[in-house]
Parts: structure tokens; sequence; C-alpha cells
């Protein structure tokens, strides 16, 4: 059963996570012990970022720096098949435009197909280190819509130079982002759901947010969506605080409101521990309105906060 069939089938709320690779040049033990900790809560699957190259400046001797590029977080894929393999969990790689070529993009399919892999979200991706506004590869993808093209092409057994192939036994479904508090490059609200409509249109069966504080937000967006006429699943994204420094990062990195409630708790803590603390407060709060409101899984993103969310559900799930 694909991701997307069993968020559309009746079921109490799901828990599901996040991870990302691991640093290039450190090993997966970290990731493992993230999902180790939180396997008791019974994960339905587990994502698995992707992130572009990135352009580095090494010294190679005494104030001569060389420009060079490297994947700062590489291995999705085969992380996605190891925690396939050691866990039993449908794994979801995500799938970018962001630093890659459509032959790049369509190689990585076929690897994923070969390896039974077959959900996937699909996203463009940031744009890169340095750059005000997002720039394809050559012959890349501008739009993530474009990237669902591919992919249900690829589904239709049609390649990108036209070629046909061999139907898959079992097609890719994939997921889409969608965004509560409107995508940063986004006119307004109204255009950011038709963008997502298409790309529901393009092949998309479920949706994803981005973070929020603010389940109301959710809450509206949903509403927002069906008014649109949008029916797949969309499952909220919730990430606990967990340091002083996320009161500027996140809404900067993000483009995310913090309600005035939790802003004003977050100003009187003096020190992490405090910020963890209150994380998980409102991370269970958040996630017992939406298991309330029968949302069909709620996705927690992992990075630097596996206690936090070990917490959470152990009061929620």
């Amino acid at each position: 059963m694909s991701i997307a069939s069993y968020l559309a089938a009746d079921h109490p709320t799901a828990f599901s996570i996040e991870v990302l690779p691991p640093v290039r040049g450190k090993g997966i033990e970290q990731v493992f012990k993230t999902i180790d900790r939180l396997m008791p809560f019974n994960p339905a699957y587990i994502n698995i970022t992707t992130h572009r190259t990135e352009v580095i400046y090494r010294e190679v001797s005494a104030g001569i720096f060389q420009r060079t590029t490297a994947r700062m977080r590489p291995g999705t894929v085969a992380i996605a098949a190891a925690l396939k393999g050691r866990y039993g969990i449908p794994t979801v790689p995500h799938v970018i435009c962001s630093g890659f070529s459509r032959t790049e993009l369509e190689n990585e399919l076929i690897d994923l197909s070969y390896l039974d892999i077959t959900d996937l979200l699909v996203l463009r991706g940031d744009r890169a280190k340095g750059e005000n506004r997002f720039i394809a590869e050559n012959d890349g993808h501008e739009h993530a819509i474009d990237l669902c093209h591919q992919v249900s092409d690829f589904n239709r057994g049609k390649m990108i130079d036209g070629e046909e192939h061999e139907a898959l036994k079992e097609k890719f479904s994939f997921g889409v982002a969608g965004y509560p508090e409107k995508h940063e490059e986004a006119m307004n609200m109204e255009i950011d759901i038709e963008h997502l409509k298409a790309k529901i249109e393009a092949g998309a069966e479920y949706v994803v947010t981005q973070m929020f504080f603010d389940n109301a937000r959710y809450f509206a967006f949903v509403e927002r969506c069906r008014t649109a006429g949008i029916t797949v699943p969309i499952i909220p994204g919730i990430k606990p605080l967990t340091s002083l420094t996320q009161q500027a990062l996140l809404p900067k990195t993000f483009h995310i409101d913090l309600p005035m409630e939790l802003a004003k708790e977050l100003q009187r803590c003096k020190s992490n521990d405090d910020v963890k603390a209150l994380g998980v407060e409102w991370g269970i709060a958040q996630a017992r309105e939406l298991k309330a409101a029968g949302v069909p899984s709620i996705h927690f993103y992992s990075m630097n906060a596996a206690a936090s969310i070990e917490a959470i559900a152990k009061a929620v799930y």
C-alpha cells in the first residue's frame, strides 16, 4: 500500500518523522539513534530529505582559496534503502529540482524503482546559498510542478528523451509541500493554492505542510484548499522549539509567524533548556488538538529535536 493510500484510509492519527542525511564524512549511526528512539511510537513512514550541491571555498595556501562544490548531506537514496531494510517501514525520499538536472532526476527514479522504493515527496528545493532567487540547473526544472510531470511521465513509461520504457510494476506515488502561511515567493495565498492544485492535477496524491506553530493557520489552510477543490489528505508538519536562536532563525528561514502567546513565553526563556521545555509543552498542545480533529497523520521534523518529539509522542500517542 502506498503512503497516499494509507493516508486516505480510515485509521487513527498516524505518527511519522523526517530525518536528514548525515553531514558528508559522518556515519549513519546518528540517524539510526534518532529512529531507534522514536520506534516505540510506530512511525507509519520515514521521510529523508535531499540537499543540493553547495559552493565551498577551501584554502589551498596562505590567503588563496579555491572554489569547489560538494553535496554536504549526500546519500538520500542509500539511506532510504538502509532504513527500509533495517526497520521494515516505508521510506519517502525527497526528490528535488534544486541542484539536479532532468537526467540526474531520471537516473534517481530508476535507482529508486530498482530498490522498490516508490513513495516520494516532490519538491522544488531551496535556492543556492548566496542567490536571491531560485535558478534551475542546466536542463533542470524551474518549478516543482515540472518535476511532478516528469515523475508522472515516468510512471506512464515515458523517458525525458521521448523514449518508451517498460511500464513499472509499481508506479511512483508522491506528495508535495503545502504552506499554511503561504510560500515566500507566492504573490498571495489564492495564487499559492492555485499552484498547489495544479501539482495535484499533475499527479500528487497528498500534501505535507511546512512547519507551523498556530493550528488555526493549518485549519484555515485546509478549509481554503477544500474550497478550491483540493480533496487529497493534507498532513500537518510540526517541529518543537529547542533553542533560543530559533526565535529569530525560524521566522527568517521558513517565513512563518510564532503566535503571540508562544512568542511571549519564548521571550521569557533564559536558556535552551527553558526553550526545550516550552517546545514540548506547546508541541503537546498542538498535537493533541490536531489529533482530536482527526488529521490522517502528524509529521514531525526531527532535526535536533528527537528527545522533544519523544516527549510529545509519549503524551499524545
